[in-house]
């Protein structure tokens, strides 16, 4: 067994094609605030987080230094298909929040629905990516995965 250090994830990275599109979608509509935004001359450090959360989002232009432009065209493709997984939020009232989102003009993709584990809805951001929001419902990982097991065996 290899003897690591690592304490935390602290960066996930989104990517996306606008970033001040993406700053507007992430601020306005889900409520993040701004962690860093610094110029770093080769790229734009845009980062954004939960209010009261260590862990941010790195709003990265797809191009930029990690991509030469054949891979960058194809990374475009692939965000807005939503083929580039996604994200999972948690909501303290997941009704009200669909209700608010929808309202705005969020694309839904998914509209409330019950799970064994609590309530959750689908969205996709501007550029393609998607997101969930779940309001979960203290079932333990035992009771979900029963239910699920049940439900496969009618």
């Amino acid at each position: 067994m290899t003897t690591n250090h690592i304490t935390s994830l602290h960066i996930r990275s989104v990517p996306v094609l606008d970033q001040d599109e993406a700053l507007d979608f992430y601020t306005t509509h889900l409520g993040f605030e701004v962690r860093d935004d610094i110029d770093l001359g080769f790229m734009r450090w845009l980062t954004v987080g939960v209010p009261g959360q260590d862990t941010s989002l790195l709003l990265e232009l797809v191009g930029g230094p990690q991509h030469d432009e054949s891979t960058a065209t194809q990374v475009r493709e692939l965000v807005t298909k939503g083929a580039l997984g996604g994200l999972f939020l948690h909501s303290s009232d997941v009704h009200a929040t669909y209700a608010s989102l929808r309202d705005a003009g969020v694309e839904v993709t998914q509209e409330p629905v019950e799970q064994p584990y609590g309530t959750d809805f689908g969205i996709r951001d501007p550029f393609g990516n998607h997101v969930r929001i779940s309001q979960p419902n203290g079932a333990g990982t035992t009771e979900v995965q029963e239910t699920y097991d049940a439900a496969g065996t009618q």
